[in-house]
């Protein structure tokens, strides 16, 4: 579409009508922190000639989206904390061999050759841990996220029975 194509000839892709509508929105909005009623949004629904129903449902999937979304933050501040673990390790087993050949040798001879293979593993399991898109690493997502899940639904159990044992 060009600027000087009158009115009644503008057509518009879906997408393109929702970043308009968002950026109209925005720019709506006296302060970019503003925050809607539910009433406003059904009012901004109704306007658009969305059903209430529809309006639900695209509510429901939004908070999908966003519990997704916050679980994924947290795997990734868990893969973060783990190799921060795993890196205190790898510091602490080459300090030790080095040590070891310079009290052994008065230099550094063999223990180079650890450290070269360890800075070798490190960096795998750095590119490993901070890859957050890919096949690898929606396997190890859902892995996770399966565990969690029966976490959760065990400790919830487990506390019902310790309140039913208390009463």
């Amino acid at each position: 579409m060009t600027a000087f194509e009158p009115n009644s000839i503008r057509s518009y892709s879906q997408e393109d009508v929702q970043q308009i509508l968002q950026l109209a929105i925005a720019s709506h909005a006296e302060n970019i922190n503003r925050e809607f009623s539910y009433k406003e949004l059904l009012e901004i629904a109704a306007e658009l000639e969305i059903s209430p129903d529809s309006l639900k449902l695209a509510e429901r999937d939004w908070q999908a989206q966003q519990s997704e979304v916050q679980q994924r933050q947290v795997f990734n501040l868990y893969r973060q904390s783990r190799f921060k673990k795993r890196l205190g390790n790898y510091a602490i087993v080459n300090v030790f061999f080095i040590l070891v050949d310079v009290i052994s040798g008065g230099s550094l001879s063999w223990s180079r050759y650890i450290l070269l293979f360890c800075g070798l593993l490190l960096g795998l399991d750095i590119w490993n841990t901070f890859q957050t898109k890919g096949e690898e690493y929606e396997r190890a997502f859902q892995r996770w996220n399966r565990k969690h899940q029966i976490k959760q639904t065990i400790t919830s159990v487990v506390n019902k029975c310790f309140k039913a044992l208390q009463t």
